[in-house]
This record gives C-alpha cells, sequence and structure tokens, in this order.
C-alpha cells in the first residue's frame, strides 16, 4: 500500500504547479481560462489572392485552434476571437540573374489580425503577420500555387497561435 501511495503522491504535489499563475491546456496553450473562441471569416482586400484563398486561410485557422488546445470553436463572439483580412498577396523577382532574369520569384502574403482575449485583455492585439515563399521562376505559378499557398497558410496560422495562445 505504501508504494502505491508514494506512485501517486508526485500527481499530488505537481497539481499546484500546474494551477501556479496561468491556465494551461494539455497541449502547452496559455488559453486564459477560456473554453471557447470564434474566427471571422478573412476577406481578401488584394486582387492577385485567388478565389478559395480567404476560405483556406479562414478554416485553417480554426482547425489549427481546435488541433493545438482544448478550445471550442463557436458562431458568434468567443471569448478568445480572431478577426482580421488578408492584406497583401504578391509575386517579386529575386535573384536576377546576368541576363535580367529571375532565377526565383517570391510570393509574400500578409495577414492582418486582430485578437481579442476577453479574459485578459491586456494580451489582445492588433497586428500584421507576413510570411513568403520562394520558388524557381523556371516553373509556372498556376501549377505551384496551391501548394505554396498550403505552406504559407500552415506558417501563418502557426505564427498567429503562437502570438496569442501558444505562449511564445
Amino acid at each position: 500500500m505504501s508504494t502505491t501511495l508514494n506512485k501517486y503522491s508526485w500527481i499530488v504535489m505537481l497539481l499546484p504547479l500546474l494551477s501556479a499563475c496561468r491556465i494551461y491546456s494539455f497541449s502547452g496553450a496559455d488559453i486564459s481560462g477560456a473554453k471557447e473562441f470564434s474566427v471571422d471569416f478573412f476577406r481578401s482586400q488584394t486582387p492577385l489572392a485567388g478565389p478559395g484563398f480567404s476560405q483556406q486561410f479562414t478554416e485553417s485557422l480554426k482547425d489549427l485552434i481546435l488541433s493545438q488546445s482544448s478550445l471550442k470553436l463557436v458562431t458568434g463572439k468567443g471569448q478568445l476571437q480572431y478577426e482580421g483580412s488578408i492584406v497583401d498577396y504578391r509575386i517579386a523577382p529575386v535573384g536576377v540573374q546576368s541576363s535580367e532574369t529571375a532565377a526565383q520569384n517570391r510570393l509574400t502574403v500578409v495577414v492582418k489580425v486582430k485578437y481579442t482575449n476577453s479574459k485578459e485583455p491586456d494580451k489582445s492585439f492588433d497586428r500584421s503577420f507576413s510570411k513568403f515563399v520562394d520558388y524557381d521562376s523556371s516553373f509556372d505559378l498556376l501549377t505551384l500555387e496551391n501548394q505554396l499557398n498550403r505552406d504559407l497558410i500552415e506558417q501563418l496560422t502557426q505564427e498567429i497561435f503562437n502570438a496569442s495562445v501558444g505562449n511564445w
């Protein structure tokens, strides 16, 4: 019986440490005691983003938060709220060769995010997130665009998650 007591006594000692200052989910997210979140549709304010980019970005952000936290997605206003827009989607040449052609092109996406934490308002923010990916200019963007968009969306949503509840 004493070995059983010793086995479980360390759990009892760790419980106060887990609840010391902040409320964390088991994934490590600092959710400030919130139980729910909402994500408004991120509209594109740039004509170069494809028609499905906004929807893909919005759904990816929801999916990431659901998979990396214990928060529940709600319609309307959650205790943690994400809203914003895609403000830039551009392609620019990089690495110009001696023949004055670009060896690579750079696809850059900028997303403006307003994050509202109703549990701890001092953690709220309104800022822009930017990511880019370079690709060989010999490839047609149309053949690569879906994969490049998925890569950029994955990077952007992870950075937004880390800035808001990832405690990074």
